[in-house]
């Protein structure tokens, strides 16, 4: 039975792991596994020009503790927004280390289908660097215009609200239609009648090693 102990999750943007599987990373830090979260933009050049320029990354510190993610377990690298495709390479040598650092049993990242040409990058490069590895794509759907639901999460109202919680520590995000909580309950409510839970998140495996 796969029973992974060390999960990565890799976010493109700071609060793509929460919105993809804030649920699923409350549950394994509840039930006592080590996870580690690295994000690779903090998105300065997103914010209004009011705001500092560390808000996202001050929020992302905010958002992972409430998940149960140690301090010491959070990555932030400052690549520019958009840009990840130029530096693609570079990319691909923070990953392998990050594989050496920690050799993670399960690493999550965004899904194979997701148009953001950042989240891509991630993707494909998150493939090569962790070959060795369970890997899934998580759910964004406004990013996905297919997605293969072939594993289910399941997930308690607690950890759902955890999720919730999380993501409003975004305040700087807050008027985005993805981030409201109705969206967010809806869809892990969808999630969950298709495998007989309250809640749940989708996944999409791409290799599982026992």
């Amino acid at each position: 039975m796969f029973d992974p102990q060390k999960i990565l999750v890799l976010a493109p943007h700071t609060d793509d792991g929460e919105l993809g599987c804030g649920g699923t990373i409350a549950k394994f830090c509840a039930e006592g596994r080590e996870v580690f979260y690295a994000a690779f933009c903090l998105c300065s050049k997103s914010l209004p020009s009011n705001l500092p320029a560390d808000t996202l990354e001050q929020e992302c510190k905010k958002a992972t503790e409430l998940l149960g993610i140690r301090p010491s377990n959070l990555v932030l690298f400052n690549y520019e927004v958009r840009e990840l495709p130029q530096s693609r390479q570079k990319i691909l040598e923070e990953l392998l280390q990050l594989n050496k650092k920690i050799s993670p049993d399960m690493v999550l990242l965004p899904a194979a289908s997701d148009v953001h040409q950042d989240h891509q990058v991630i993707h494909q490069e998150g493939l090569r660097a962790f070959k060795n590895t369970t890997f899934a794509g998580y759910e964004l759907p406004w990013n996905n215009y297919s997605f293969h639901t072939n594993f289910f999460m399941r997930l308690s109202e607690t950890e759902l609200n955890k999720k919730a919680a999380a993501l409003k520590a975004y305040q700087s995000q807050s008027h985005r239609n993805y981030m409201q909580e109705d969206f967010i309950r809806s869809l892990a409510k969808v999630r969950g009648v298709q495998c007989n839970s309250e809640f749940a998140e989708a996944f999409e495996i791409y290799k599982l090693i026992s």
